[in-house]
């Protein structure tokens, strides 16, 4: 069944292409974005790398990426294609905390950022937000965001963190959840080779010992984020 229009939706249909790894999640979001009134899905894409193929010859009128892609991550899509198609909606759709993600998202070129644990309702305001133009972020992150952009500070939380780039930021937080270089580099289908370069680098930029002293500073700022997070406050 066809939900209202929203005012907010532009003419027209809005075609929405969707960028995610995991075939039942793309499935989902194609059939509940077809079931919204004003909206249907151009197509979806497993990596960046058919994302990228997919947007030389069928251009939709919103993109949905997940951060966790193999290969290329979403947010090196999200530059790729900002660069590329600077007036192409980008909403983050994503199973990590905003807390965590969303400023270099939003710094990337992306227009908003959700997580996928939001409910049908957040989703569909989210993406008719984003398909008009507009940004769409939590009320907390927005400042915090706005507060970095306008200070040319970190965002609260980051400990620094903001020296690392965005596939080293990712094994960090990996690496916060308590996963090991094998577990990590099957779950950026990288090698753990790659991995370990990645591990290194963070070592160097956060002027840590070791390697064990990674993973200690990794777990910490994890739990410290999941804290803050169950809360409501900023880490």
């Amino acid at each position: 069944m066809k939900r209202t229009e929203n005012p907010e939706t532009t003419a027209g249909v809005q075609r929405v292409a969707i960028v995610d790894d995991h075939t039942f999640m793309r499935e989902g979001m194609k059939q509940f974005i077809d079931s919204l009134d004003g909206f249907e899905c151009a197509w979806t894409a497993p990596n960046a790398t058919d994302a990228l193929t997919h947007l030389e010859s069928d251009m939709p009128d919103v993109l949905v990426v997940d951060i966790t892609l193999p290969g290329r991550s979403g947010l090196e899509l999200i530059k790729d294609v900002h660069a590329l198609h600077p007036n192409l909606p980008l909403l983050v759709l994503s199973m990590h905390e905003e807390t965590l993600y969303a400023h270099r998202a939003i710094k990337a070129g992306a227009k908003g950022y959700l997580m996928k644990s939001a409910d049908y309702e957040i989703f569909e305001r989210a993406l008719r937000k984003v398909a008009a133009g507009k940004l769409w972020l939590s009320e907390d992150i927005a400042d915090n965001i706005l507060q970095a952009f306008t200070s040319g500070t970190p965002p609260k939380g980051t400990d620094g963190l903001d020296a690392l780039t965005d596939r080293e930021f990712e094994v960090f937080q990996l690496l916060g959840e308590g996963r090991s270089t094998p577990q990590i580099a099957e779950a950026m289908r990288i090698s753990p080779k790659t991995v370990d370069v990645h591990r290194a680098n963070i070592r160097a930029k956060l002027k840590l010992e070791d390697g064990a002293a990674v993973t200690r500073h990794a777990i910490r700022w994890g739990e410290s984020n999941r804290l803050s997070a169950s809360t409501g406050r900023q880490p």
